[in-house]
């Protein structure tokens, strides 16, 4: 099962200065997400630009609006996140609870997998795989 980990923190919490204490948090991630790798659960990772480099489109029935961050209602922002590919919720929470400590949440979510969709999609379009276009319509990769 493939799961997405967001780290989360406070607004308020970053950008980080490089303080000795910062870049021995920085070092144990990096540790950490070798033994992530060596035992083949990692597939990638990112961290996220702080949320006033970033752009919220807002959708309601008839328009889009974009707004430009930062985004005063934010209390708690994505400040990156980690792909894993594991044998259920389980592991995915024994290995969340072996990262460094950061300041902040993890939260871990499920993929949809094709198996999750045979109600939605006729085991012909599965074995077929996405077409030109179709691409994230159902989220599957």
């Amino acid at each position: 099962m493939r799961v997405m980990v967001f780290a989360k923190m406070n607004e308020n919490d970053g950008p980080m200065e490089p303080t000795p204490e910062m870049i021995e948090a920085f070092a144990a991630m990096d540790r950490f997400t070798e033994e992530l790798v060596a035992a083949g659960v990692f597939i990638a990772a990112a961290g996220l630009k702080p949320t006033a480099e970033g752009k919220r489109i807002v959708t309601d029935a008839t328009s889009r609006t974009v707004i430009d961050g930062p985004f005063a209602e934010a209390r708690e922002i994505v400040a990156g996140f980690s792909i894993w590919e594991v044998k259920d919720m389980d592991e995915a929470v024994a290995w969340a609870k072996r990262s460094p400590m950061m300041p902040g949440a993890m939260e871990i979510r499920p993929f949809y997998e094709a198996a999750d969709l045979a109600d939605f999609v006729t085991p012909e379009e599965l074995a077929a795989g996405p077409r030109d276009g179709d691409r994230g319509k159902l989220g599957v990769a």
